[in-house]
């Protein structure tokens, strides 16, 4: 028997239930996996307060790593015993175990537990794709990156600099400045403390910033495109203060001949060839030091309501995993 959380109707965290299921044998093309750590994600809250519409009834949860325990007709990517992570639907991951697409599977190095494949999978192959094929960072590359002290962004924050960036970390509290800069930040604003174009203007010695990634949205947006340099990019990353409101397009010509982008993870990283690259270049940044990844904190995935509220909340200071 298998345990899942189930997503009835959008609400509150109160809403994600728990539920036992039989273990199913894996179809063609399948295997089943028991997970060891599942990993947490805005977007399974912004799914599961219908802000993100997905049908219902549904399970929740697009990553978590484990072993294979059997696989269906047709596989030979992976056999029972082997250590393997994903990303990415179909949608329920906030399960014990499941059947789950095996060409989807990604093995685990043998020097990643994995505790470290569910922290980092999902965000850092968001990272990827957002540092070399939206905005190819490289030396000397000035950015500017919300929520440096999250979950994201603590994975952001050393690649970057890895690639050779000059970064400038915003952040919503004064008691985040510690967790950005001990990400490799060199320099942190925090969000509030004055006009963020001018903080950014005098921390880049008057040249702004090349690309900014802004997960915060309405609130943040205006500044964010007065915080770049003529033929900036602005890359749109979330909206957890609500949608930007419409912007005319003369406007990012008046403000320096600007680039405008909200890219998302499934473009990045359904078509398996590019999904297999990105993933082997996160375990390898894993492997190499680039990435050191770390939970902030773990729930039982009977408590998955939980973690939701403390994530939901901004209680969380980094990347939360759920543990059968």
């Amino acid at each position: 028997m298998a345990t899942t959380i189930r997503l009835e109707r959008t609400g509150g965290p109160d809403v994600l239930v728990a539920a036992t299921v039989h273990d199913a044998e894996p179809g063609p093309g399948e295997a089943w996996v028991q997970h060891e750590a599942i990993g947490v994600n805005f977007l399974d809250v912004t799914q599961r307060t219908g802000a993100v519409p997905i049908p219902l009834p549904s399970g929740l949860g697009l990553e978590a790593a484990g072993k294979v325990v059997a696989v269906g007709p047709g596989v030979t990517n992976v056999v029972p015993g082997d250590r393997v992570a994903y990303v990415l639907g179909p949608r329920g991951s906030y399960a014990s175990a499941r059947a789950y697409p095996a060409d989807r599977l990604i093995r685990v190095p043998d020097a990643v537990s994995l505790d470290d494949a569910a922290t980092v999978l999902f965000k850092g192959t968001t990272a990827h794709y957002l540092l070399h094929s939206t905005y190819p960072v490289g030396r000397g590359t000035v950015v500017l990156l919300y929520g440096a002290a999250g979950a994201l962004g603590q994975l952001m924050v050393p690649w970057a600099k890895h690639l050779g960036a000059f970064v400038i970390g915003v952040v919503s509290k004064a008691a985040s400045v510690t967790l950005a800069e001990a990400a490799g930040c060199d320099a942190v604003i925090v969000w509030g403390s004055g006009d963020l174009a001018a903080q950014v203007a005098t921390m880049s010695e008057g040249r702004k910033a090349d690309v900014v990634f802004d997960g915060i949205g309405k609130a943040t947006f205006m500044a964010s495109l007065d915080s770049l340099r003529p033929r900036g990019t602005m890359v749109s990353i979330g909206a957890s203060s609500g949608a930007p409101d419409p912007i005319a397009v003369g406007t990012l010509n008046a403000k320096g001949s600007l680039y405008l982008t909200r890219p998302g993870l499934a473009a990045h990283a359904t078509e398996l060839g590019e999904y297999h690259q990105r993933a082997a270049a996160v375990f390898g940044a894993v492997t190499a030091g680039v990435l050191k990844p770390k939970a902030w904190n773990t729930f039982a995935l009977a408590d998955a309501s939980q973690a939701h509220a403390a994530l939901e909340g901004g209680k969380s200071a980094g990347a939360i995993l759920l543990k059968p």
